[in-house]
């Protein structure tokens, strides 16, 4: 089937607004210069300061030297400013265990970080524009749908990506087909360079690009299509359902233990009420015992929040479940009660490294149920004072922390860091973070970026 050929690509233009310095992410295949081609003929109506930004990743040798050479003759043509640097993507995998994969998307987005965060005055970038189609849409819900993902998972690629530090990334061209954009530059004789890797069925976005799309798309032509739908969907549905969590939560979530007399013992753990819980219809409850859990310092997979479910709505008193991530839940008549204890602690032990442990700064120390020794040393400021906070803290990870990796592309949920580590079981509840003046300063088994006023070294 011939594509329909539009006289201009159908562009989000909801996420542009007048004045914006935009730097469009230029890699020389045909979606991104097509970005950059069809901005550069609306900048005027749209009132955009366009920008080009290409990264080579030290890959694939004289075909990339020439994908960079491309990219600078196409902004010299559109008299576009190009900003462009270099990266070592095989040489990052490597030594942090990445795939080439993961590497490249890590360097890529650090690099637009870096690019939104400068701010002299010549080269301030408000936004960067990255050449995402509604095939890679497509391809991204059908990759979490494969490895089991809830619907945050399924809601795919978002139009806008917040930057932790400030700026964002944006995807004009999620509507749009490879194809409508490769016969769209065809028409104009605009030329665009072929990414050899991208037929390397070794990678897996590859595989389901070139193998699984095309086969599944014999049984529904539109597939591509209704995937991309499907993530729009599950967009809306997912924030008006952390909304409606975060609104009902502090009414069915109880701290700590009853006593008799009322009140309410402030000890570890927290409870659910079981009779307000019964009254949410089911995609809710799901919804919100994750939510608890998650409050516990655990994450449950689907198996787990069925199991969570029966135990509230069918179970009896006395009834317990232990769940992976060192959760432990407890029936009560009225209510489910949630415990986590830390790997290597009991008692006692357990409830002081569960709340944490202070750390002078400067200073050490050694944390041995968690395996761990940390020697911390204060930065100070030119009139020999330490600025920020004399004592560190030393805990468990919490759900909601964040924590910005070294080298990566802004602050990322620790939940997601502990799923990329592979963390399971209960070394998941207890996995260690310090804490200080209000920011994740070290964390165990990444590289965590460096901080201004304290310099973080795990002793052997």
């Amino acid at each position: 089937m011939i594509p329909l050929v539009p006289s201009t690509l159908p562009l989000d233009t909801s996420l542009l607004r007048p004045g914006l310095r935009l730097a469009v992410g230029l890699s020389g295949g045909a979606d991104s210069v097509a970005l950059l081609c069809a901005l550069a003929e609306q900048s005027r109506e749209l009132g955009l300061v366009l920008h080009a930004a290409h990264l080579h990743h030290g890959l694939r040798g004289e075909e990339a030297d020439a994908d960079l050479e491309f990219a600078r003759s196409l902004a010299q043509r559109l008299e576009i400013p190009i900003h462009s640097a270099h990266v070592d993507t095989a040489t990052e995998a490597k030594t942090r265990g990445e795939s080439i994969e993961e590497a490249a998307r890590r360097l890529r987005y650090q690099w637009f970080r870096d690019l939104l965060s400068e701010r002299e005055p010549h080269a301030v970038i408000d936004a960067v524009a990255t050449g995402h189609t509604l095939d890679d849409q497509a391809e991204t819900v059908l990759a979490k749908f494969l490895r089991g993902a809830w619907t945050e998972g399924l809601s795919g690629i978002y139009p806008t990506l917040e930057m932790a530090g400030g700026g964002r990334i944006i995807r004009p061209l999620l509507t749009a087909t490879h194809a409508e954009i490769e016969a769209w530059l065809r028409v104009r004789n605009q030329p665009w360079r072929e990414d050899s890797s991208n037929r390397d069925i070794a990678f897996t976005r590859n595989r389901i690009r070139h193998e699984l799309l095309p086969q599944l798309e014999t049984w529904n032509p539109r597939l591509r299509e209704h995937l991309a739908h499907m993530a729009a969907l599950a967009r809306d549905e997912e924030a008006w359902a952390q909304v409606e969590v975060a609104r009902i939560a502090p009414q069915r979530i109880l701290p700590g233990r009853p006593v008799r007399g009322g009140g309410r013992a402030a000890t570890e753990g927290l409870a659910v009420d079981i009779s307000r819980l019964a009254e949410l219809p089911p995609a809710l409850q799901r919804r919100f015992l994750r939510y608890a859990a998650e409050q516990a310092h655990a994450a449950l997979d689907f198996a787990a929040t069925e199991s969570l479910l029966n135990l509230a709505l069918r179970g009896r008193a006395g009834q317990k479940l232990e769940i992976a991530g060192g959760l432990r839940v407890e029936r009560s008549h009225r209510e489910l009660r949630f415990t986590t204890q830390a790997p290597g602690a009991s008692g006692a032990n357990s409830t002081k490294v569960a709340r944490g442990l202070q750390v002078s700064v400067p200073g050490e120390i050694d944390a041995p149920a968690l395996g761990i020794r940390l020697r911390l040393e204060a930065t100070k400021d030119a009139s020999g004072t330490q600025p920020g906070p004399q004592t560190a803290l030393l805990r468990p990870w919490r759900a909601g922390d964040r924590v910005r990796l070294r080298y990566s592309s802004g602050q990322r949920k620790v939940k997601e860091v502990l799923e990329r580590l592979k963390v399971s079981g209960t070394d998941r509840a207890a996995w260690p973070v310090l804490e200080y003046n209000g920011s994740i300063v070290w964390m165990k088994g990444v590289e965590v970026d460096p901080n201004p006023f304290v310099r973080v070294i795990a002793a052997p």
